[in-house]
């Protein structure tokens, strides 16, 4: 025994590899755990915490003082007092965004299981996105000043550009983005159109009054800014025709300007539109998949019941169905709470469950009254659609009529 613990005592260095790998791993793992809390704060999704609201608290904060502060800071006459007080609010707001950069690009391998071995190409990956750039260009005046004195000017694009971060916490913006690239071709084929047409009227007018006005319409490049105002119907008056035929192709670029200017118009609001579209089917995609009425079908198949569904929001104390009504739809519920009027005692519905189910099945009126306790947000299957799906699915229609079968005796 002291022998074979002799042997355990002597393997010492191969248990000390093992030691110190387990450490090792130990610290990676630890590392990990920091990470990915850190992660949990400063992620993309859309987990909702206290201490990732205060963290994107403290961020939005940031941004706005370093924006206010440059732009108050170029309004003439302030005291010395407040152009010290505006200095610290925006190098406050440079040092935040530098703790925030410096643990994105610490937390970068989090944001992508597939990157966690491969950590450098995970961080190259954020600094050369479009939030890393963004992020980089808000510091990069400042670190540049502490080496090369920059003008004032340098400095404040530099805080002006934090703007572009809200676009973390604004779907709004992203949105934008999304529907440029989208429309992307199309608005580029406007754009030559418009193009084209601005060097063909300037070069018409410049045509037509550089005669009577040699010193306005000096050249086709000087006859663009004419162009260019009358074809936006903006009009400064700095340059305006004063012969007859200039006057009546004038008026004839402007509503040509109106038609042209409709066309990119027309994509963008297209584009919008559909991009919203798209968002609100996969919201309601995923809303429609926690519906545990639906838990067990594949993607496709919920993909096909959602658009059948139609949002809608109903207020607080408002009443979704009345008892003895016709059944016209039956209803799911995304946000929110609802009550029904059952006998002896009401009861109350929540998130992921459903109701007006038991009228459709039967073909009857409704057995119940049913409203809405908060602010609601439920998607709506309407009669012809029900039946639809529970002709194309009978086990949905099996579920149901057995939910149905458990709320009867309440409804009796």
């Amino acid at each position: 025994m002291t022998e074979l613990g002799g042997r355990g005592l002597r393997s010492g260095p191969c248990c000390g590899n093992i030691v110190a790998g387990q450490s090792q791993a130990g610290g990676r793992l630890m590392q990990t755990s920091w990470r990915s809390k850190a992660q949990d704060l400063l992620g993309a999704d859309e987990q909702r915490s206290v201490p990732r609201a205060l963290v994107s608290a403290v961020l939005i904060a940031a941004i706005i003082a370093g924006v206010g502060s440059a732009i108050l800071n170029s309004l003439p006459g302030l005291a010395a007092g407040e152009r010290a007080v505006l200095r610290l609010a925006g190098e406050l707001s440079v040092l935040v965004f530098a703790a925030e950069y410096a643990a994105r690009l610490w937390i970068a391998p989090e944001a992508d299981p597939n990157l966690l071995a491969r950590p450098v190409r995970a961080r190259i990956g954020y600094a050369a996105g479009f939030f890393g750039l963004v992020d980089l260009a808000v510091l990069l005046p400042a670190i540049l000043n502490l080496f090369v004195p920059l003008a004032t000017d340098w400095l404040t694009l530099g805080s002006v550009l934090a703007l572009l971060k809200l676009a973390r916490y604004l779907s709004a913006l992203p949105l934008v983005a999304a529907v440029l690239a989208r429309e992307g071709r199309s608005l580029m084929a406007a754009v030559v159109a418009l193009g084209v047409l601005l060097v063909l009227v300037s070069s018409m007018m410049f045509i037509l009054e550089r005669a009577a006005q040699p010193e306005v319409f000096k050249s086709i490049p000087h006859a663009m800014w004419w162009g260019i105002v009358t074809m936006a119907t903006i009009g400064y008056g700095d340059m305006t025709p004063v012969t007859g035929l200039g006057r009546v192709f004038g008026g004839f670029t402007m509503l040509l300007g109106i038609a042209m200017f409709a066309v990119p118009a027309g994509i963008l609001a297209t584009g919008f539109a559909e991009e919203l579209r798209k968002r609100d089917f996969v919201i309601t995609w995923h809303i429609v998949a926690k519906v545990p009425l639906f838990a067990g079908l594949d993607a496709t198949r919920i993909a096909g019941i959602a658009r059948l569904l139609k949002p809608q929001i109903v207020p607080a104390n408002a009443v979704v169905v009345r008892r003895g009504d016709p059944a016209d739809a039956m209803f799911f519920i995304m946000e929110g709470e609802v009550e029904v009027d059952v006998m002896p005692v009401p009861v109350r519905l929540k998130a992921g469950q459903y109701f007006g189910e038991i009228a459709l099945l039967t073909e009857g009126p409704r057995t119940a009254t049913v409203a809405a306790v908060t602010e609601s947000r439920l998607l709506s299957l309407e009669a012809a659609e029900f039946r639809k799906l529970t002709g194309d699915h009978p086990d949905i229609r099996a579920a149901m009529e057995k939910v149905a079968a458990q709320r009867q005796p309440s409804v009796a």
